[in-house]
């Protein structure tokens, strides 16, 4: 069995429903089942003795712990995070209680259950921490991608709290030996993605006819990385990456965010025509950027090819069509997640940034 904290959010729900489509080991599905977490997200595993759910917040270290004794998993996969932005600039304190603090927690539990297990079983253990590429700042429009030696630069409260994590990940191995592994990922995509990050945002708001909010000059650059191929990394991490080490996971998508939404509304004039014949463009409007904004990452995913022999199967382009499809077979998903608290979240980040 495997222990995956955050199994309900976006990666660590398609991590789940991946890992079960392709092996019969039991996951174990952590989720505090905040505005994130939603077991919508694995309707498909209802019933399914290989998946079990528990509720509960990888701050309460007891509770882990307990629950470790009791089912024996021979892995952590660590997504549990608060991981937007714009939501650590109007409230941090989160992001440091979920990302340093449940982090610490965690890992305090898992050192004590590993610490107990017989020696095969001990050497047979991992600890996989999931991070993110914004730890190491931003870059210039001719810096290298990012590899995993850049020196970390956080700029904002989420990406702080994140590096503060990576850090304590790696201090349990040097100190203890602990058996850990970090990935740091580029910006994910594809379906069952929380409409508060831009590309479902944008499927969204485009759908419904409403103004499509773009940051500042919309020059801002992401590495994009299809969230299956983010899945596949991980596992082949899991397997036989070499312990204490750092793996970043990219997509080669280096795109603007302008020119990601132009793409997508693309797409959707095509899949999904306006009734008056208009583009999906004509929605697009600018508000005021976001403090601090990083302008450029980008990864290089070099070192996991090397060592590991994985490279992202979808392009940019397959990997967009893929998700708008998605997310316009699924409206009732979409609809369902829009709650009253969603809402009001918009309404706080979006609508009073003006032009």
């Amino acid at each position: 069995m495997i222990f995956v904290t955050g199994g309900a959010g976006f990666i660590g729900s398609n991590f789940v429903l991946d890992w079960l489509a392709q092996s019969d080991e039991p996951v174990l599905n952590f989720d505090k089942l905040t505005y994130a977490g939603n077991l919508q997200n694995l309707a498909s595993l209802q019933g399914d003795a290989r998946h079990i759910f528990v509720r509960g917040d990888i701050c309460d270290q007891a509770q882990v712990l307990a629950l470790f004794r009791q089912h024996k998993p021979r892995a952590v996969v660590h997504f549990a995070a608060e991981s937007h932005v714009d939501r650590s600039i109007h409230g941090p304190g989160e992001f440091i209680q979920t990302n340093i603090n449940g982090t610490f927690s965690l890992l305090e539990a898992a050192r004590a259950y590993w610490s107990e297990l017989a020696e095969t079983d001990k050497a047979a253990f991992r600890f996989l921490h999931v991070s993110t590429d914004e730890v190491y700042g931003t870059l210039g429009p001719d810096d290298a991608p990012f590899s995993e030696t850049t020196p970390y630069a956080p700029n904002s409260p989420y990406s702080a709290s994140k590096a503060a994590s990576d850090h304590l990940v790696r201090s349990y191995h040097h100190t203890y030996g602990f058996p850990t592994l970090t990935t740091n990922c580029s910006n994910n995509y594809g379906p069952y993605h929380f409409p508060e990050k831009l590309i479902p945002l944008m499927i969204a708001n485009a759908q419904a006819g409403k103004a499509l909010p773009i940051y500042g000059d919309g020059q801002q650059i992401r590495d994009w990385l299809y969230v299956s191929d983010h899945c596949t990394a991980i596992r082949r991490v899991l397997a036989d990456g070499r312990l204490g080490e750092t793996y970043n996971v990219g997509g080669w998508n280096e795109k603007a965010n302008l020119d990601v939404v132009h793409t997508l509304c693309d797409i959707l004039d095509t899949l999904k025509p306006k009734a008056d014949g208009s583009s999906y463009r004509s929605q697009i409007t600018y508000v005021k950027d976001r403090p601090g904004h990083d302008r450029r990452y980008a990864i290089d995913a070099r070192k996991l090819e090397r060592e590991l022999g994985w490279k992202p199967a979808e392009t940019f382009e397959t990997g967009i069509r893929k998700t708008i499809q998605w997310y316009l077979d699924n409206p009732q998903w979409v609809a369902d997640v829009q709650s009253g608290a969603y809402s009001k979240w918009v309404e706080t980040n979006y609508n009073n940034r003006g032009q």
